[in-house]
């Protein structure tokens, strides 16, 4: 399978694409190692690509889109053509290795963390840090039900946007304003 000048954008469209739900089917129901290959010269170098683009140092790219190819390989049962393509698919595994190799690069690693006891905190700063902490549960519990939920996956549960979308089946658009509604709401209780 060849990239041709029937193909458009990062993945590809039209002909080719289904061609692509072929050879990704192939790969879901008969674990073939061609069609695997054709689909891997395609897509790995355009994933590296849109991961270098995206402010990815080489290295970094190169790891992640064999992580990519990898859950392509592991999870192509899950691929389902009525839902997206193949390319969209596969970017959007891309997209969310990405974002989680960037949470991994913000944790602080376990050498880097401070060992032995630390100071007791000003009782002044503990009674300030009570009272703003009730006063956040208040009104988080003052949200409407469809604000507080979406609020307590973002920010307690650490889901991005689109994790909630694929969870809730609400449209991203929705998740979006319904969370500034709630952190507005929230902005103007604890002033």
């Amino acid at each position: 399978m060849t990239a041709d000048a029937g193909e458009g954008g990062e993945g590809g469209t039209g002909a080719l694409e289904g061609e692509w739900v072929g050879e990704m089917l192939r790969v879901a129901r008969h674990g073939d190692e061609a069609a695997f290959a054709a689909l891997f010269g395609h897509f790995a170098p355009r994933v590296k690509a849109f991961l270098i683009k995206s402010g990815t140092e080489p290295a970094q790219a190169e790891e992640c889109m064999q992580d990519v190819m990898a859950t392509l390989w592991q999870k192509a049962y899950l691929f389902d053509p009525a839902r997206a393509g193949v390319a969209t698919w596969v970017f959007t595994i891309a997209r969310n290795r990405r974002i989680d190799l960037l949470r991994r690069s913000r944790r602080p690693e376990p050498e880097d963390l401070p060992w032995g006891p630390e100071p007791e905190p000003d009782q002044v700063d503990v009674l300030v840090l009570q009272q703003e902490s009730r006063k956040l549960g208040k009104a988080l519990k003052e949200l409407p039900e469809n604000q507080r939920e979406l609020i307590e996956k973002a920010y307690y549960g650490d889901m991005s946007h689109g994790e909630i979308a694929n969870l809730t089946g609400l449209p991203l658009g929705t998740i979006k304003s319904r969370i500034r509604l709630a952190l507005e709401k929230l902005r103007q209780s604890m002033s």
